[in-house]
């Protein structure tokens, strides 16, 4: 087992889930992403910004309406990494087994 393969930005819970949802979804908006997840303001944007530190997630902010509109996009690179990462969950997880 490559240890190498896991993704410290993945061992946070809620990092993993939101790059679940934005890797089986073209972009999920703030509000959206903290109400599916169940975090707080707070709790959501400190992880947001570690995704964005290592170039996982891109943000874009809009306005709808009258209102800001924070949308975030999983990067190749984020995409890559969490593919990678699970993969070297289920390795694991198979070893498990055996």
């Amino acid at each position: 087992m490559q240890l190498d393969d896991f993704d410290k930005a993945f061992e946070n819970r809620v990092r993993l889930q939101v790059m679940s949802v934005l890797v089986a979804n073209e972009s999920y908006d703030f509000v959206d992403l903290k109400e599916l997840l169940g975090v707080t303001d707070g709790n959501l944007a400190s992880h947001m910004k570690a995704l964005e530190k290592e170039a996982y997630v891109e943000v874009q902010k809009t306005f709808k309406g009258r209102k800001p509109l924070t949308t975030y996009l999983a990067t190749d690179k984020g995409r890559t990494a969490f593919e990678k990462h699970l993969g070297a969950l289920e390795k694991l997880i198979l070893q498990q087994k055996n």
